[in-house]
């Protein structure tokens, strides 16, 4: 690559710096705005919930998540309390 191209050896623009398998930094050029190429995130990701072409139900959802999370909880107070009142054994 000759130095005279838009993006050789003396460019001055950013560059990406993610760390590549072969352990040195990926030294394409970063997104303009951003720290890193296209290739290692630089354009951003899917947009979240409803505004992603794929979204579906969410069951999955980080509210599903705490909900259940909750409800398990909640089972194991009342699990818990009926031990203590001699309910379950």
């Amino acid at each position: 690559m000759s130095s005279d191209t838009k993006f050789g050896p003396k460019w001055p623009g950013v560059r990406c710096g993610a760390k590549t398998r072969c352990g040195a930094s990926c030294q394409s050029p970063a997104v303009r705005g951003r720290k890193r190429c296209r290739m290692h995130g630089g354009q951003g990701g899917a947009p979240k919930g409803s505004r992603n072409g794929r979204y579906k139900h969410g069951e999955y959802s980080r509210e599903a998540a705490e909900s259940s999370r909750a409800t398990r909880a909640r089972l194991a107070e009342l699990i818990e309390l009926g031990r203590l009142i001699k309910v379950f054994d």
